[in-house]
């Protein structure tokens, strides 16, 4: 991988001692979707890699993003007459995004049937779920349109659903559990059924007001409001249990907030530019902002997870917010104050292309780099079931929604 190493040895020696612990509480979870999954799998052949399942689920998402966007590049089909993004294609990205999470539900336990569960099914499938994370909202952004939910708007709910992404894996981080959100499964739920129902009716059907509130804001505000209910309050509760009764890491604070730092830098400065650029680039170019900031989030991400998984120091900076920093100060300069040229329109349009292509082929090659280092130490395959050693075949579940019942 032209000579870049990302993983050291304190990294691989932690990977080697991981062990998947996890509490899963979510109703619908343990009650409906497990169940429905323990037979699903059952469908699955022997010889069909865990991992295969993730990265199939992952790029049915990714499909989707595109085939969406291809109607639909700034949010503007919501309100056109007739409507710019055919029904039929929110009836398949219902059925894709289901699929898709039928597929992350099962490769856990696909591992487990095959003897193949190790840590590199858990980083693969929770680093692929925080590039999901950007992608997922922007299909429910395409429903609404930018009319009634303007981009800047858009954004915002974009870096909560990170933040809700990110915290369990901080809090894990610090107390070395993963207490699955009951969110997810909701969300997801709530999102295929979404789309279904655009599909059949139309989204002119989320332009009906329901309590004089138009759908697009109840989306809006349920986002925040459960984020603050059932999130977060919770992650604080758990952490100071693990402090309290001494179960978790016991790091020190300046240690346990490490992790928020380059997710901090990173919501400041993507934030400065959406309010400061001397263009609007937000409205210009929402799509692909989104992708950006998902892009560098996802970067973050799984960097925090494999710092929580190999037990070693979570990076306190991301260099690609070296990238970001310049980038936002040549969109945000007070050029005329300064003495100098207003900033060019489409320059600060393709200062967005630029930035968006190196840290996507930046963290394409990170991921793609951790994975085949992982895999040489290992001495397994991705994609291909490989006899495990004894110690490997006994470690519990490798998927964040994946536990044994």
């Amino acid at each position: 991988m032209i000579g870049i190493k990302y993983l050291n040895e304190a990294h691989l020696k932690g990977f080697e001692k991981y062990k998947y612990n996890c509490v899963d509480t979510s109703v619908l979870s343990v009650y409906v979707m497990h169940p429905f999954w323990n037979k699903v799998v059952l469908l699955c052949p022997r010889w069909v890699a865990p991992n295969l399942l993730t990265f199939t689920g992952f790029m049915l998402t990714v499909v989707n993003f595109f085939l969406i966007g291809y109607y639909d590049r700034d949010f503007t089909a919501a309100t056109q007459t007739p409507h710019g993004v055919p029904n039929w294609v929110w009836l398949l990205a219902a059925i894709s995004l289901f699929v898709a999470y039928t597929l992350d539900g099962i490769d856990g336990k696909q591992a487990r049937r095959t003897g193949t569960s190790g840590p590199l099914g858990e980083l693969f499938d929770h680093g692929l779920d925080s590039y999901s994370a950007v992608l997922i909202p922007i299909y429910v952004f395409s429903i609404f349109g930018s009319h009634d939910l303007p981009p800047v708007r858009m954004f915002f709910i974009t870096l909560n659903v990170f933040l809700n992404f990110y915290l369990p894996h901080v809090e894990k981080y610090i107390t070395g559990v993963m207490f699955l959100p009951w969110g997810y499964d909701f969300l997801m739920w709530g999102v295929s059924i979404t789309l279904a129902i655009t599909g059949i009716f139309g989204a002119e059907f989320w332009q009906i007001p329901v309590f004089g509130m138009k759908p697009c804001h109840i989306f809006e505000l349920t986002l925040y409001v459960s984020a603050i209910i059932t999130s977060h309050p919770i992650i604080i509760t758990n952490i100071y249990k693990s402090y309290r009764d001494k179960t978790g890491k016991m790091r020190s604070f300046k240690e346990a907030i490490r992790p928020l730092v380059p997710l901090a830098s990173l919501f400041v400065l993507c934030t400065l530019w959406v309010l400061l650029s001397r263009n609007g680039i937000i409205d210009l170019e929402p799509r692909l902002y989104f992708v950006m900031c998902g892009t560098l989030f996802s970067n973050i991400c799984c960097r925090l997870i494999v710092s929580q998984m190999s037990d070693t120091r979570a990076d306190l900076w991301n260099a690609l917010l070296n990238l970001l920093c310049v980038t936002v100060t040549f969109g945000i300069l007070p050029y005329t104050a300064l003495g100098l040229p207003e900033l060019d329109v489409e320059f600060e349009r393709y200062l967005l292309y630029a930035l968006t292509f190196f840290v996507t082929i930046a963290h394409l090659h990170y991921g793609a780099g951790v994975v085949r280092e992982m895999c040489h130490h290992f001495r397994i395959r991705c994609f291909k079931i490989t006899p495990a050693p004894l110690s490997q075949s006994a470690t519990p579940v490798d998927g964040m929604e994946d536990i044994a019942l």
